[in-house]
């Protein structure tokens, strides 16, 4: 059985005062039956380990270099994300691939670094609004997949983020069928790719919301969510997280 996971990436948003969210988070569940994972800015990430407390919440980054140390200013090595109270980071990000010009060979040697720090690896894949009406769709995300899977990726350290460009931010969701299609075609890449296909986490990311959550996460091979705005504040992110526990 894949345990259920929702994911925050707070982006660039959040100062210490966040933190409030965090508290707010962990007391609305205390004993989640899923896996509950932050993302949050570098700057915060070793107050919000510490801020957690003993609750499961678990940790993450938001990008990490390939290298594991040089001269890199302003990058932050996998390493020194695990030091801070990481356990995982999201690479590949459609924002990362388009303001910075990632490719698919730079997003596994990012995931690469990541495992080989100890951290678990979020690598997003998604197609753009005219790669989907061109009927691309499923040709983006496999080769998308393919490309930014690295050696050594097993279901212990891998989580795949299906993340439609053109519905991230923008209330626009596929539809429970585009959603399906999408995830089974990638569950099928995957058993091509590596023996613990049938373990790896399918996350979906793109306007999750409260209200979208439960039917969303009613899809076969959805095995829970990337969820960006929504997971800024414990007062929307926690209907999202409990839609997830009783799916």
């Amino acid at each position: 059985m894949r345990r259920k996971l929702a994911a925050g990436n707070w982006k660039m948003h959040g100062l210490t005062d966040a933190l409030a969210e965090v508290k707010a988070l962990t007391d609305a569940h205390p004993d989640p039956d899923v896996d509950l994972l932050l993302c949050p800015p570098a700057t915060l990430i070793a107050q919000m380990a510490w801020a957690r407390g003993t609750h499961a919440l678990q940790i993450g980054g938001q990008d990490c270099h390939a290298e594991q140390a040089g001269a890199h200013t302003g990058d932050i090595a996998a390493a020194m994300l695990k030091d801070a109270g990481a356990s995982h980071v999201i690479v590949g990000h459609s924002e990362r691939r388009a303001d910075h010009a990632e490719t698919d060979a730079d997003v596994a040697a990012k995931a690469a670094a990541a495992h080989a720090a100890g951290l678990i690896a979020v690598i997003c894949i998604g197609e753009t609004l005219d790669q989907r009406e061109a009927g691309h769709a499923l040709a983006v995300v496999t080769a998308q997949l393919q490309g930014s899977l690295p050696e050594g990726a097993t279901a212990a350290n891998t989580v795949i983020a299906y993340e439609p460009v053109w519905a991230i931010g923008t209330g626009r969701v596929p539809t429970l069928d585009q959603i399906g299609e999408v995830h089974g075609t990638l569950r099928a890449a995957l058993r091509d790719l590596m023996r613990e296909a049938s373990g790896v986490r399918l996350l979906y990311g793109g306007s999750v919301k409260g209200a979208n959550a439960a039917e969303i996460f009613s899809v076969p091979d959805v095995d829970g969510a990337l969820v960006g705005g929504a997971s800024l504040t414990a007062a929307d992110f926690s209907p999202i997280v409990t839609a997830l526990e009783n799916a």
